[in-house]
């Protein structure tokens, strides 16, 4: 099976973040839950200098596609759900390293 590294881009808004202090903390948080959760792993990788919005990206390696994007999809659905932040969009990409399809 070739090896495949899926990535989740999560675009966020933080509605009532007040400072870039608050969007921070926030932020965090999510941060930190999706790592407990889940076996990937994720980051702050745009938006850091917004006080309202960011990027989180999200990544793991493995060999079954399927997996990949349910996990993804999981983690996406489950952003916002305490009312901290707000997914704006999200989607999520395959990549197949070169000479990963030999064993």
């Amino acid at each position: 099976m070739p090896l495949l590294v899926a990535v989740l881009i999560a675009e966020l808004l933080f509605p009532d973040a007040a400072s870039l202090k608050d969007k921070r903390r926030r932020l965090s948080g999510l941060v930190a839950r999706i790592r407990a959760n889940y076996p990937v792993s994720v980051a702050e990788v745009g938006g850091q200098d917004l006080w309202q919005r960011g990027t989180v990206g999200a990544a793991l390696v493995t060999t079954d596609g399927r997996l990949a994007r349910s996990m993804l999809d999981r983690i996406a659905g489950g952003i916002g759900r305490d009312g901290e932040v707000e997914l704006l969009s999200s989607r999520v990409e395959f990549f197949y390293p070169e000479g990963s399809e030999t064993e």
